[in-house]
């Protein structure tokens, strides 16, 4: 053999996996990269602490502090990851020369962003931002029961759809809307059907104004708990499901926002076979919501799994959402990327075709033995080549890039 992956594509095809084909189809699986890793979720508002049930912790030095440096280390994570890639951004990334409130938001002020997507051949997608900001102060956003409050963030998100569509149009690439909200109770509720009636009216207003779904799709998403509001929370995952079933809209899973034992590997599925598309938010809890930088384990593996087995590439909607400030931003970034994208070429080199003939079989002897042996077949060399392909670094030799980019321009700041 000439090189160690000529041997790896010959041990797959033993087992009837054509690697080419597994390299070329990876290559075109989008997965979006959220912005906020590199700044902890600061934004460019410089108007608030953040708030929400969110936390980035640690201090690290090096974190981006305006739209220059943040799209410089998103340049930079670009280059060390291969595939096709979206940015993900919040609202409260927006350029503006003069303070924008959030219900004022229009398309002028991402033009910067459209310019950088453009230059780096990516897509956009957009979140408004409902937490971190005074109209937010008491937790309740689009659930509040002041007319006034709910008003402000109807318009926000409004104003978030219109921008989404645009990005959609200027680049050509469907851009994801989604909606969170922080919305919840500390103590348990008197009242658990006001709030949500209240949130599904919002909505309902949110999503009358129709997009071309080539340029925008809405995604709402589901939580358990958030810090603050341990004891209800207003968009729970049973009301987002049955919101987005009927309301054309689809359901987004993040896997650090439900019960430790709940698994989104195991709802996916579920929920393909009653919706054309279903929307990931990737991250690691541990224990609870902590979005800790996405590693290569177990239940990372699974999600892949289930997406391949599905044949849904095309309609899982891929998106990253973790942020840790306690290392170093950017090598946070290139390490949840590469294993978000090395999951899915992972799942792509297994036989399911094979392995479900021994489970409809009653074989589940084989299908054991053999999942577990197929975990040491010679992935990483398959890995490697796609790196090279695409242009980016092999195995470990990022992160020497990684460390000369903190000496050089991190550390500066």
């Amino acid at each position: 053999m000439n090189t160690r992956y000529e041997y790896a594509k010959e041990c797959y095809a033993k087992i009837g996996i054509d690697t080419e084909a597994v390299l070329n189809k990876l290559a075109e699986v989008p997965v979006s990269i959220h912005c906020w890793q590199g700044d902890d979720i600061d934004g460019f508002e410089n108007s608030a602490v953040l708030s929400g049930g969110i936390m980035a912790t640690g201090n690290y030095p090096g974190k981006a502090r305006n739209p220059e440096e943040l799209m410089a280390d998103i340049e930079k994570v670009l280059s060390m990851v291969p595939g096709k890639h979206k940015i993900n951004l919040h609202a409260i990334y927006a350029i503006t020369d003069t303070p924008v409130d959030r219900d004022k938001l229009e398309p002028k002020h991402f033009e910067k962003w459209v310019e950088f997507a453009k230059k780096n051949n990516v897509g956009l997608d957009i979140n408004p931002t409902l937490f971190s900001h005074a109209m937010a102060a008491d937790g309740l956003t689009l659930s509040h029961p002041d007319e006034k409050v709910r008003r402000f963030w109807i318009d926000h998100c409004k104003a978030m759809r219109e921008i989404g569509a645009y990005f959609g149009k200027e680049l050509g690439v469907t851009c994801v809307n989604n909606i969170w909200i922080p919305d919840g109770y500390k103590e348990i509720p008197a009242d658990r059907m006001g709030p949500r009636q209240r949130l599904k009216d919002a909505l309902d207003e949110i999503l009358s104004v129709k997009y071309d779904k080539e340029y925008l799709v809405d995604t709402v998403e589901s939580k358990v708990f958030g810090i603050g509001v341990e004891a209800y929370t207003v968009g729970s995952h049973e009301f987002y499901m049955n919101y987005a079933a009927k309301n054309d809209c689809l359901c987004l899973l993040d896997n650090g926002h439900y019960h430790p034992t709940e698994m989104v590997s195991d709802k996916i599925p579920s929920m393909l076979l009653f919706a054309d598309k279903v929307a990931l938010h990737v991250t690691r809890p541990m224990r609870w919501d902590s979005d800790h930088v996405v590693i290569f384990d177990d239940e990372l593996k699974e999600i892949a799994k289930e997406i391949v087995r599905c044949d849904a590439l095309d309609k899982v909607l891929i998106g990253l959402d973790y942020f840790d400030a306690s290392i170093n931003r950017v090598a946070a970034w290139v390490v949840g990327t590469r294993n978000m994208r090395k999951a899915l070429l992972f799942a792509m080199l297994l036989p399911h075709g094979e392995l479900k003939k021994c489970q409809d079989e009653g074989n589940y002897t084989k299908m054991l033995a053999m999942n577990e042996e197929y975990k040491f077949y010679p992935f990483a060399d398959v890995w490697n080549e796609f790196c090279k392909r695409n242009g980016t670094p092999e195995g470990d030799s990022w992160y020497a890039q990684v460390e000369e980019y903190e000496k050089e321009v991190l550390s500066k700041r």
